[in-house]
């Protein structure tokens, strides 16, 4: 695991600095401590940060390859290389290290840039071809891994994360407007799109070509949900057996490895198919909450006395909010997940015991687990009510009860889901996946900034993924995973499990994400994922023997922290700070006015403006840091 970055300039009798190289390398240590590699010839160069995993002798890169006239950095695992290797050296290819990384090189040398389809495992790399003066970069199927990139037709500049690329030197720092409206709209910004008009990630599953001053981006991998007619009982074995050797494959290490365990039934399967096949105890480690309404420690514990792991566990206060300059530092981009700060503080926790941990995350996208999912469902039977009823009695009535302290409670369930109501029919589920209405924006944004956004539909990311699945008109939550696992699943839970990982120089495993058990899920029929109300049906099926009932047939809460209560609070003071008329107003993107009155009613406790003030609370944090 790595951080990786590199340049090229486009005019090749410029050369390249080796000094800037270290610097953006420097950038990115948190993403290996342990050591730091550089090539630079000519008008190339490329670095890396690594963290030892695997080959902690000899795995040091860049490696190049026999003759050195192809050189690679590569961030990631790639789980299947002994293979790849085996059928290269057939080939008469020549290894001189036992690493990974080699494998991505000859598999660049005999199938060119069609070598990531060979390639099973999380990855970022970047090769470059000396004799055809050409720059190959790759991101995995699932987006696991980061890449950004910066090109002006006179350098092209990549790396793991935003600060490495802005090492280089004169990048201009332009807010990209766009890319703010969807931030503050879902709390994440979608690929391709960075907070920086220059920037841009890299999507997953695609590779770019840079040659001469021409870049080619290419998409390599997509998710079919081409449904098989599959029974009940050979879905379940498909699930088990393939779920087992995705876990297998992933404890492949050299340095020590446990898990997250969350309590879920994402987690707990993990962990149950980690003690299937391990010697030892699997090393667990949990978070928890003072408020015994976001306090989920009790399931976690189940798991760990089940399976006699050895457990750590960690409770959150408050003051973890400190961390936030930190974090956001750590993110480079404007991001709102309040999770962050439960996946950093337990991947902290758990790097003082191990280096890398398998996670559960990806479950939830294959299997339907969101009740947002429910919601879309729940909304056929809302709509068949008659309008007065819903608009005159039913909303009236919500809007006039306060929200509760709770997590979530009936009361703050039906306030959202009558909030999703009002979004377009066509957005689906992913209506409750919004936490700013366009009506809001109007009275947040200043004119300068409405004007800005060149793209007045903000759901049109959201649109077009569903426009790319559409050969499944008869299955629409075969639509909305698709569209999840494009979206929410790679520019929110990835990034938020890669930044806070990294932050802390853990490595982070997906085995949910191995994409052949991607691939088979996409294949079994929807009514065997949520049926009725019961999302994830044929996982817990397939688990059924592993875990107990209480993992299985609970509630699903999700990873959260108390925030809304935090802000009336122990936050107050922050956010007031942050968001001062006075700071708002000089920064010039929204209406001061307007953000003091969700302040205000969010501290009477008349409305839950959590979400809308953290978002705007860490963009003005970002702000102070990157741009001024």
């Amino acid at each position: 695991m790595c951080g990786i970055c590199g340049a090229v300039y486009v005019d090749k009798t410029q050369p390249m600095n080796a000094a800037i190289i270290h610097d953006m390398c420097q950038a990115i240590t948190h993403r290996g401590p342990d050591d730091e590699g550089m090539w630079v010839e000519g008008n190339v160069g490329i670095g890396m940060r690594r963290l030892s995993i695997i080959d902690l002798q000899t795995g040091k890169q860049p490696i190049s390859n026999e003759d050195d006239n192809v050189w690679i950095v590569f961030n990631g695992e790639i789980y299947n290389y002994q293979e790849i290797r085996r059928d290269l050296e057939k080939k008469g290819h020549i290894f001189k290290t036992k690493t990974d990384t080699e494998a991505i090189i000859h598999a660049y040398e005999e199938y060119g840039e069609d070598c990531p389809q060979r390639l099973n495992g999380m990855f970022a790399f970047a090769i470059w071809d000396k004799t055809k003066q050409l720059l190959f970069i790759a991101r995995d199927r699932l987006g696991i891994k980061p890449l950004y990139y910066f090109f002006d037709h006179k350098r092209f500049v990549f790396g793991s994360e935003l600060k490495s690329i802005l090492q280089f030197g004169e990048i201009p720092r332009r807010v990209d407007l766009q890319a703010l409206d969807n931030f503050l709209t879902f709390e994440y910004i979608p690929a391709p799109l960075s907070i920086f008009q220059d920037i841009k990630k890299l999507p997953a599953g695609y590779s770019l070509t840079l040659r001469n001053n021409d870049i080619k981006v290419r998409n390599f991998w997509d998710v079919n949900f081409d449904i098989n007619g599959a029974t009940e009982t050979t879905a379940k074995q498909d699930i088990r057996e393939l779920l087992q050797d995705a876990v297998k494959i992933r404890l492949m290490s050299d340095v020590p490895l446990g898990a997250f365990l969350s309590g879920g039934i994402d987690s707990s399967s993990i962990v149950a198919l980690m003690a299937n096949v391990m010697k030892e105890p699997v090393k667990t480690f949990s978070i928890g909450f003072e408020d015994s309404s976001y306090n989920e420690l009790e399931y976690a514990r189940l798991i760990a006395k089940r399976y006699k792991t050895d457990h750590k566990e960690f409770i959150i206060k408050p003051n973890a909010v400190e961390l936030t300059e930190q974090l956001i530092g750590f993110l480079d981009e404007p991001f709102g997940d309040f999770s962050i700060f439960p996946t950093y503080l337990v991947s902290k926790m758990a790097r003082d015991y191990v280096t890398v941990v398998l996670s559960g995350d990806g479950g939830d996208e294959l299997f339907a687990g969101y009740d947002t999912y429910i919601a879309d469902k729940l909304y056929g039977r809302y709509k068949k009510i008659p309008p007065f009823v819903r608009q005159q009695l039913m909303n009236r009535v919500l809007e006039s009860i306060p929200p509760t302290s709770k997590k979530k409670g009936l009361v703050n369930r039906a306030k959202r889901f009558v909030e999703g109501t009002k979004l377009p029919e066509d957005l689906r589920h992913t209506r409750w996946m919004i936490f700013m209405q366009e009506a809001e924006k109007e009275s947040l944004y200043t004119t300068d900034m409405q004007s800005g956004i060149v793209e007045k539909d903000p759901y049109k990311f959201i649109r077009h993924y569903f426009s790319n699945v559409s050969y499944c008109k008869q299955d629409q939550t075969s639509q909305q995973l698709y569209v999840d696992i494009k979206t929410y699943l790679v520019d929110d839970i990835l990034v938020k499990v890669d930044r806070m990982s990294m932050a802390t120089s853990l490595e982070a495993r997906v085995p949910f994400l191995d994409y052949r058990f991607v691939e088979m899920a996409a294949r079994i029929p929807s009514h065997m994922k949520i049926r009725g109300r019961q999302t994830k049906y044929i996982l817990k099926k397939a688990m059924e023997d592993l875990l107990p009932h209480d993992i299985l047939y609970r509630g699903k809460e999700g990873f959260s922290i108390p925030i809304k209560n935090w802000l009336k609070e122990d936050l107050k003071p922050m956010m007031t700070d942050t968001l001062a008329s006075e700071k708002i107003k000089r920064e010039g993107f929204f209406d001061p006015a307007y953000v003091d009155s969700l302040m205000k009613e969010h501290v009477r406790g008349t409305h839950n403006h959590s979400h809308r003030l953290w978002a705007l609370m860490v963009f003005g944090k970002w702000y102070d840091i990157y741009m001024k």
